[in-house]
C-alpha cells in the first residue's frame, strides 16, 4: 500500500514523466472491483480528454495529478500505478486508464481498496484528501517539537503506539507499513500505550518519524512496494513480511508477526518489549 514515502516518489515520477502530455482517452472501471471507489465516473472522460497534464504532487498517502488549469485526478493509498511505453501492451486488468496522444499510457489498479476520483479543483470535497493537505508533512519544518507536543497533548494517552501513529490521520501518510520500522528504530512495541512512554522515548519517537520517513523517501520507497516503473523501493525494511521469522540484526531474537487492530504488526521481542 502507498504510504508517505511512496506517495512522494510517485508524485515526483508522475510529474517528471507526464507533465505536458495530452490525454487522448479515459477508461474507468474496465475491470470490476467492488472496493474501487469513484465519484461520478461517467464524467471523467468529459473532464479529462483533451487536457494536458500540468503537474503531479503528493500529500500524505494521496497523489494528485493536475490536468489543465481546473481539474485534478486524486488517487489514494490502495492504487498501483504503471506507466506504459507506446510499444507496450496495456494489461488486461485495470480500474483506470489514461491514454496520451504520444502513445504512452498510465494504468491504475486497485489492490485491496482504493479511491480514484476526478473533480474540478473548486469542487474538491473529499475530507481525507483535504486533511492530508491541511496538516504539515512530517518532513517539513512545521512538523517540529512544538507541533509534536501538541499532538501528544491533544490525544488520549491510553492509545497504543500503533493507534497513535497510524489512525485518524494524525500524521497523514504514516500507516501500518512505515510505522513498523519507526517503532523498531525507536525501541517501542506497537502495543505499548503512550502513557507508559518516558519523555526520552517520546523524543526518540519524534526523531525516528522524521529520520525513518526521510530515509525511505530519499531511497525511493520501501522494498515491499513498487514505483511507477515496476521497480521496488531502495529502502530495505527492517520489519516487514520480508523479515518476519528472521533473527533481529541487533539482538538475534526472532522477529515476530502478530495480528493487531485489524492488521499485522512486526516486532522484535528483545528490542521492543511491551510496557504494561
Amino acid at each position: 500500500m502507498i504510504e508517505f514515502p511512496e506517495a512522494q516518489v510517485l508524485g515526483r515520477q508522475l510529474r517528471e514523466s507526464l507533465s505536458g502530455k495530452e490525454i487522448k482517452k479515459v477508461v474507468v472501471g474496465h475491470s470490476p472491483h467492488k472496493f474501487a471507489f469513484f465519484t461520478e465516473s461517467e464524467n471523467y472522460p468529459a473532464l479529462l480528454e483533451g487536457k494536458k497534464i500540468k503537474t503531479a504532487q503528493a500529500s500524505g498517502s494521496w497523489v494528485q495529478v493536475l490536468a489543465g488549469e481546473d481539474v485534478s485526478i486524486f488517487l489514494s493509498d490502495g492504487c498501483r500505478f504503471s506507466l506504459h511505453k507506446p510499444e507496450e501492451k496495456i494489461p488486461e486488468k485495470h480500474q483506470f486508464l489514461l491514454e496520451f496522444t504520444d502513445g504512452y499510457a498510465l494504468t491504475v489498479s486497485v489492490q485491496m481498496y482504493g479511491m480514484i476520483f476526478c473533480q474540478k479543483n473548486i469542487d474538491i470535497d473529499n475530507k481525507y484528501f483535504l486533511v492530508s493537505r491541511e496538516k504539515p508533512s512530517p518532513l517539513s519544518d512545521e512538523f517540529n517539537h512544538e507541533y509534536w507536543e501538541k499532538l501528544l497533548k491533544e490525544n488520549k494517552q491510553t492509545l497504543s503506539a500503533k493507534a497513535f501513529l497510524a489512525t485518524e490521520q494524525r500524521i497523514p501518510g504514516l500507516g501500518n507499513g512505515v510505522l513498523q520500522d519507526i517503532l523498531y528504530r525507536a525501541g517501542i512495541n506497537p502495543k505499548t500505550k503512550m502513557k507508559f512512554l518516558s519523555q526520552t522515548e517520546k523524543e526518540k519517537l519524534f526523531r525516528e518519524i522524521k529520520e525513518t520517513l526521510g530515509e525511505m523517501t530519499v531511497q525511493g520507497g520501501r522494498d515491499t512496494e513498487k514505483d511507477l516503473f515496476g521497480k521496488k523501493g531502495g529502502y530495505k525494511t527492517l520489519l516487514s513480511k520480508n523479515t518476519a521469522g528472521s533473527p533481529c540484526s541487533r539482538c538475534g531474537k526472532i522477529i515476530e508477526k502478530k495480528s493487531y487492530m485489524g492488521g499485522s504488526v512486526y516486532f522484535c521481542p528483545g528490542c521492543q518489549p511491551e510496557k504494561v
